[in-house]
């Protein structure tokens, strides 16, 4: 996929806190942190088991951090939210003893990666098909906000139509910046496996094939 758990709770901090009964939970237990290490004292399920890691997001004592990379089972470097990837972590300061819940938002994010991949002609990671796939997207950061946009309205779609709340308008929001989004953006596909853009294809364009 092109978006994680981290690209979310940028667009909307309180999606791991308002609707995060729609994710998945991966793990929960208590732990302690100090700068920007979290150590579990009791767990449910392994860090490593449930794949959390870098782009993943960590709920401590209400405090939503993002995971910057899973140093074992039961330990991991977290920050609060930077500015960029490529930032430095920020430290969370000391929490000590407190709940610690990972939950992920992957299945609705799979299904918008999906639906993307789709209007990019593109077949699927791993696909037994001859023919241009995701791995052949060389500038595949440049749909982590479509899919972003597209994923937190899936979720705030689900949510309004179980009556959480009045969430019908926010989910009407990220349906129509997704529609934006997808109009402004293009994947450079590398067609012969040297690594260098042999085509430009945008998800507003519809592409046919002869049977």
């Amino acid at each position: 996929m092109f978006v994680t758990d981290r690209d979310l709770l940028v667009l909307e901090p309180g999606v791991f806190r308002d609707v995060v009964w729609l994710g998945q939970r991966l793990v929960r237990g208590v732990g302690s942190v100090s700068g920007t290490t979290l150590t579990m004292t009791s767990q449910d399920t392994g860090f490593d088991d449930a794949g959390v890691g870098a782009g993943s997001v960590v709920v401590i004592d209400g405090v939503a951090l993002e995971v910057l990379s899973r140093t074992s089972g039961s330990e991991l470097e977290v920050s609060r939210l930077r500015e960029s990837v490529s930032g430095a972590g920020v430290g969370a300061g000391s929490i000590v003893n407190k709940v610690v819940d990972v939950s992920t938002f992957g299945a609705q994010a799979a299904l918008v990666h999906a639906q993307v991949l789709r209007m990019l002609g593109l077949e699927a990671s791993g696909s037994a098909l001859d023919a241009p796939g995701e791995d052949d997207v060389v500038n595949p950061q440049d749909f982590s906000l479509v899919e972003a946009l597209g994923t937190l309205h899936v979720v705030y779609a689900s949510a309004s139509a179980a009556g959480a709340g009045d969430l019908a308008g926010k989910a009407a929001m990220y349906r129509e910046r997704f529609a934006a989004e997808r109009q402004r953006v293009d994947a450079r596909i590398d067609l012969d496996g040297d690594g260098v853009a042999d085509a430009t294809r945008r998800m507003n364009v519809v592409q046919f094939a002869r049977a």
